[in-house]
C-alpha cells in the first residue's frame, strides 16, 4: 500500500515560491536519517541516501521546489546556488 502524502497545496511553514538554479546539499554530521525530506519530495528522490552519501541532490528531476530543505527538521539541508544555466 503506498503511503499517502499531505496536499501540495499545503507549503511547509517558511517554504518560499522560488525555484533555485543549483541544488540541495547536505550537512551529513547532523542528519539522524529519519526520512522526512525523502518522504516530502513531490518527485520521490531519495534525498536521505544523499545525505547519507554527503553527495548534493543533482538528479535532474529535482524541482528545488524547498519541501526537503523546509521539512528536515535538523536543518540539515540548503540550497547551494550554481552557474547551472551560465548566470553569475
Amino acid at each position: 500500500m503506498k503511503r499517502r502524502r499531505p496536499s501540495a497545496a499545503q507549503p511547509a511553514p517558511g517554504r518560499r515560491e522560488v525555484r533555485f538554479a543549483g541544488w540541495v546539499v547536505p550537512e551529513p554530521v547532523r542528519c539522524v536519517q529519519c526520512g522526512i525530506c525523502s518522504y516530502y519530495c513531490p518527485i520521490d528522490i531519495d534525498v536521505r541516501r544523499h545525505a547519507w552519501r554527503d553527495e548534493p541532490v543533482k538528479d535532474s528531476h529535482c524541482l528545488t521546489c524547498g519541501e526537503c530543505v523546509a521539512r528536515c527538521p535538523r536543518g540539515v539541508l540548503r540550497f547551494e546556488r550554481t552557474a547551472l544555466f551560465g548566470g553569475s
